[in-house]
Formats: C-alpha cells, sequence, structure tokens
C-alpha cells in the first residue's frame, strides 16, 4: 500500500452532474506529482507479469491510467471513445449508466484475436460503461486478462455486472 493517502487528494462535488450524485473528482489528485507517480508504480507492479498485449482506456479519465500503464508495460494503447469520435470503422454498443445512458466504439483492428488486453478507467460505479467496453472486446476476439479502476464505489454493486473477471481497484468508497 501506498504512503500517499488518495482519498484526501479526490474532491467531492455534490449535485454534479444532476441533483442527487456524489462525483469524485480525481482532477485534485491528478494535479499530486507524488499521488500520480505512486499510482503508476502501483499499477505497473500489479500488472507486470499479467501478459497484457494491449491496455484499454475508456474516454477519456481512463485514458489517463490506461497510456501510462501501456507505456510501463510495452503493450499497445487502445482508446475506447464516443460515437463518432473514431476516424476508422468501428464496433459501437449502447449501455445504460447511473445517470442515464450513452454509447461506446472500437476500432474493428484495434485487437487481435486472443490478445490479453486491460480495460482501465477511473471509476467502477454501477459496471455499465465496463459492461460495454468488454462487449467491444469480446466481439472483436480479445482476451480479458483484467479491468482496472483508480475508484470503486462498492455502494452501487458494479462488481456484480462484471462477474467472472478479475478486478483491481486502488480506491474504494463503501
Amino acid at each position: 500500500m501506498s504512503a500517499v493517502n488518495y482519498h484526501s487528494l479526490i474532491r467531492e462535488v455534490p449535485d454534479f452532474p444532476k441533483p442527487g450524485i456524489l462525483f469524485y473528482d480525481i482532477t485534485t489528485l491528478l494535479k499530486d506529482a507524488r499521488a500520480l507517480s505512486s499510482i503508476a508504480d502501483e499499477l505497473t507492479a500489479y500488472y507486470r507479469n499479467h501478459r497484457i498485449a494491449k491496455v484499454i482506456g475508456i474516454e477519456s479519465r481512463g485514458f489517463i491510467f490506461a497510456g501510462m500503464l501501456a507505456i510501463r508495460l510495452q503493450a499497445g494503447f487502445v482508446p475506447v471513445r464516443k460515437p463518432g469520435k473514431l476516424p476508422a470503422d468501428s464496433f459501437e454498443v449502447k449501455y445504460s449508466l447511473e445517470y442515464g445512458s450513452n454509447s461506446l466504439a472500437i476500432h474493428r483492428d484495434a485487437i487481435g484475436m486472443g490478445e490479453r488486453v486491460l480495460i482501465v478507467d477511473d471509476l467502477l460505479a454501477t459496471g455499465g460503461t465496463a459492461a460495454a467496453t468488454i462487449s467491444l472486446v469480446r466481439q472483436l476476439g480479445g482476451e480479458i486478462a483484467g479491468l482496472d479502476f483508480l475508484v470503486e464505489l462498492q455502494g452501487l454493486k458494479g462488481r456484480e455486472k462484471l462477474a467472472g473477471y478479475p478486478i483491481h481497484s486502488t480506491i474504494l468508497y463503501p
């Protein structure tokens, strides 16, 4: 475990993006060089022996950690984006999230058959975004080596929607 108190670096914003939602703002953690370096070191050590071929970052904050990990693990980086943001032929999936619905897309040539991938995002809440990304990866024939989240809101039971996949979260909230 890190000597850095990550919880203390996350700003809690009530009623964002709508009333009744407590938003955990990680930008206050990201601007702390020591914390960011510590997280990168911890995640690199955790995944070093997982034989990851591609690290998938979910738009947009997932890109931050996925990019760092891809470089450190000597793996490729694959962005999963909102529809209309990828320039080439892509798969798209619609999904529900804790305050609405959305869609995600991935390039059809982003992952090779059987490649081991790590899916990375900043937050695990209800699990809808990660489940949609799993669906995209499976359409391309990728093997899911794990899912990684900076923050997990345990009370929203997102892990249940992702049963059967290895999940690692750095910061847990009840």
